[in-house]
């Protein structure tokens, strides 16, 4: 079941009707800020960072052994 032209039109019509001209409109410049966006932020994700805001690694710690005090020391 196909939708063919004449029902297309129809379909048209009462979604102009519930929704206005105005409304229609100004969900379509919502829907390209958000296109525009998405790009935008698609972009920044691809550039390196840059040295200056790149974050230092966390430096080494030594972890020593625990040690069992129950033990008498070797000589």
């Amino acid at each position: 079941m196909g939708l063919s032209l004449p029902h297309l039109v129809i379909l048209a019509l009462v979604v102009l009707v519930l929704f206005g001209r105005g409304r229609i409109s100004e969900m379509m410049g919502d829907f390209g800020k958000g296109i525009k966006s998405f790009k935008e932020g698609m972009n920044e994700e691809a550039k390196p960072t840059p040295p200056s805001a790149q974050i230092p690694p966390p430096a080494a710690t030594v972890v020593e052994p625990a040690t069992d005090q129950n033990q008498t020391p070797q000589q």
